[in-house]
């Protein structure tokens, strides 16, 4: 089915529904007396018992189970900004997948504002009632901003799904195709075609992932990144987190980007959309058995058929109609629905790794090859697992304020998943 069909069918659909989520009670009124209990008098009881017992909250409301994805619309998928109104579909759609993949309820809140402070002060304001922040197409580098300021100010865990989530599932990838490819993904050489939210995110964890970042070299619209550049002052002014990225990367100080392919062992693209962006040139002189990631939508940089006459041996997109769509879903819903099981404080680069070596690990279990390095969004036990993992990376680093085993927090995600997000018991 051509993308134009697509688009039709989406439109017929959200016209037909009227928007993908709604409300829905967990609680039926039979009787006058049913209200008294859900709200005025009864109701007063519940309210009175947070104010003293804050944490209460989770057991008392839907708050245990309750997250808001936040934007602004400003770099939206393949749109780029279209402001916060336009962007609401598409945050619907994020609701629905992380309620029917996570049962996590998540409210979609675009927000009217491209003010750091404005932003920054209106998630604060409003958080109090969420289980936890995800934040969603937002600009580079003003998400980088916005994030590092929620996450220190905010006393509920914050996620930015295009920086952490896309790097997640990247590093994911990246760790079964150097396994296939029978390469150290540690000491391996790689090109990060892009220096936005989802390469600069991805370089960290790389980092923290044990990955030797001198090996990685970061390229953007103007070439290849390395200390002396004539605009690395500029850089820092402006984006800081690129500047880090550039004074850490690039040990050898490569200077071009025909340079910066031969050898190397691994390119994953978030940059525009191609084709044409990578040339098949470059992929061929690239280490035996290369990794090429062209993840720009609706069109990767070079095209699967393109980079496999090039000489690549695996190849993922961003597409689903392509082998090995690398899709930020396969960990999100999972994630989240472990973070909010285990109460956990943050969401920092190491459940961010818990999350993509599981995925990874499960994708083994069900057997990997060039053409499947993920495992499909439709494997209901994907989801617990990712969230079992994380929870359980939560207690070891003493952030979680429910404590179990991996088992445990299997079990409690598979059964909150199945129930659609209704409340099991505890």
């Amino acid at each position: 089915m051509k993308t134009a069909d697509y688009s039709n069918r989406a439109i017929a659909l959200s016209r037909k529904i009227g928007g993908k989520i709604s409300l829905k009670p967990n609680f039926k009124i039979k009787s006058p007396k049913d209200f008294l209990i859900v709200y005025t008098p009864g109701v007063a009881a519940v309210s009175e018992l947070i104010r003293k017992q804050p944490e209460a909250s989770y057991a008392l409301t839907w708050r245990w189970n309750t997250i808001f994805i936040i934007t602004n619309g400003t770099r939206v998928l393949g749109l780029g900004d279209i402001g916060p109104l336009a962007s609401l579909p598409v945050m619907e759609g994020k609701s629905l997948l992380y309620k029917t993949l996570g049962g996590v309820n998540a409210v979609p809140i675009p927000i009217e504002s491209k003010d750091e402070g404005e932003f920054v002060n209106v998630v604060k304001a409003i958080s109090v009632a969420s289980g936890g922040i995800h934040l969603e197409d937002i600009s580079s580098p003003f998400c980088f901003a916005v994030l590092e300021r929620l996450q220190k100010e905010l006393k509920v865990p914050v996620w930015h799904d295009d920086q952490q989530g896309t790097a997640a599932v990247s590093l994911a990838a990246l760790i079964n195709s150097f396994r296939l490819a029978g390469k150290d993904i540690k000491s391996a050489r790689i090109i990060l075609v892009g220096s936005g939210a989802a390469n600069i995110s991805l370089f960290n964890l790389l980092k923290d992932y044990g990955t030797d970042i001198g090996n990685v070299i970061l390229i953007d619209s103007k070439g290849v990144l390395y200390a002396g550049r004539d605009d690395a002052e500029l850089i820092s002014k402006e984006n800081i987190w690129k500047y880090n990225a550039m004074r850490l990367s690039n040990k050898y100080d490569i200077k071009t980007v025909e340079k910066a392919f031969q050898g190397a062992d691994a390119v994953v693209a978030f940059s525009r959309p191609g084709p044409g962006v990578i040339g098949p040139e470059w992929i061929r002189s690239m280490a035996k058995r290369p990794i090429v990631f062209a993840n720009s939508n609706p069109t990767p940089e070079i095209f699967p058929h393109q980079a496999k006459r090039a000489g690549a041996y695996i190849v993922g997109t961003g597409r689903s109609d392509f082998p090995n769509q690398i899709n930020n879903s396969l960990v999100f819903p999972g994630l989240f629905r472990g973070t909010l099981d285990s109460r956990t404080a943050e969401i920092n680069n190491l459940l961010a790794i818990a999350a993509a070596e599981e995925l990874a690990a499960f994708a083994r279990k069900r057997g990997i090859s060039p053409n499947k390095i993920l495992p499909k969004m439709l494997d209901k036990d994907l989801y617990p697992s990712v969230a079992a993992a994380v929870a359980e990376e939560a207690v070891s680093q003493g952030i979680a304020s429910v404590k179990g085993s991996r088992n445990f927090f299997f079990k409690e995600a598979k059964k909150t998943i199945k129930l659609g997000g209704k409340s099991p018991a505890r």
